[in-house]
């Protein structure tokens, strides 16, 4: 096994992504690190030929992988974090992790290390994951779900594996455009729209059940107005000293807090219209109910 791995500026993979996603069968990871501009892309090849072809024609370098290189990749990077009993997210630096088969019992995202946001491990995205999960839990399938802000795209899949029907994620950075579409293709998700865009400009063309927004603070109080009546919203991006200006900025909409969750200096929020009437089809409300659980 080879790989073949390439730094390149966002505009040069617009001109070659398709390409490279053939002759990756879909397999082409991108990964952003934030201090660096450009990507870093990287495609398994299982022979020497493959891997010499892709060099030849689009440089970058190749490396040959370790006979224990499954052994390694598992062991070494990957940091696996359990949302619920119906996923688990792990967070990997190499591509080569996404030929495992998945965990029984719950669906396995596999997002290569990159920001700090978005992979899982940051508090924000955790808090975010779990909102999801808890307030989905009993839902029928079918539900819909928009992201603003999608970075690597994590909440979106997520979204899928829970049973969602339609989902868009909304980025203003081409960049995070392509690596969360680079994260569907490498966990074989599909039906997910990810989309450029900027969230003061995004209108939602249809109802939608969920809103996530892992954002900064000032933003979520930008947007607030603008959201769906009858979604229930996750908000993160939250700084604990930040808590008493966006709870009174979501009293001026009419938007009751739900749940919070802190963890250390992060906090995240879930809150609904005062007056959206929740609708039967979605099955149990769970805690978008009047069973709330306490602070956590």
């Amino acid at each position: 096994m080879f790989l073949w791995r390439k730094l390149a500026e966002h505009h040069w993979l617009k001109a070659h992504e398709d390409f490279l996603q053939a002759k990756a069968f879909g397999q082409l990871v991108i990964v952003r690190r934030p201090e660096r501009k450009r990507l870093e892309l990287e495609i398994v090849c299982r022979s020497r030929s493959d891997s010499s072809a892709l060099l030849k024609e689009f440089g970058g370098r190749i490396e040959a992988l370790p006979g224990n290189w499954l052994e390694r990749f598992t062991r070494g990077d990957s940091k696996a974090i359990k949302i619920g009993k119906r996923l688990m997210v792990s967070s990997v630096g190499r591509t080569v992790v996404s030929r495992l088969s998945r965990h029984k019992g719950r669906s396995h995202i596999l997002i290569p290390a990159s920001l700090a946001f978005g992979t899982g491990e940051h508090a924000t995205t955790a808090m975010s994951l779990r909102f999801l999960e808890q307030l989905t839990r009993c839902w029928k399938p079918g539900w819909s779900l928009a992201d603003l802000g999608t970075g690597s795209g994590i909440l979106a899949l997520a979204a899928k594996c829970f049973g969602a029907g339609q989902v868009i994620g909304i980025d203003n950075d081409p960049a995070a455009i392509s690596v969360a579409k680079s994260n569907a293709r490498l966990n074989k998700i599909r039906g997910v729209s990810f989309q450029l865009s900027d969230v003061h400009k995004w209108n939602p063309a249809h109802k939608t059940d969920v809103i996530t927004a892992n954002l900064y603070s000032d933003l979520l109080i930008e947007i607030l107005p603008k959201l769906n009546a009858d979604a229930c919203l996750i908000l993160s991006g939250i700084l604990r000293s930040q808590q008493e200006e966006l709870v009174h900025a979501l009293q001026r909409n009419h938007l009751d807090i739900i749940n919070m969750k802190r963890r250390g200096k992060w906090m995240g929020i879930l809150a609904a219209r005062a007056d959206a009437l929740w609708p039967p089809e979605r099955g149990s409300a769970n805690f978008c109910g009047v069973h709330r659980p306490p602070l956590q």
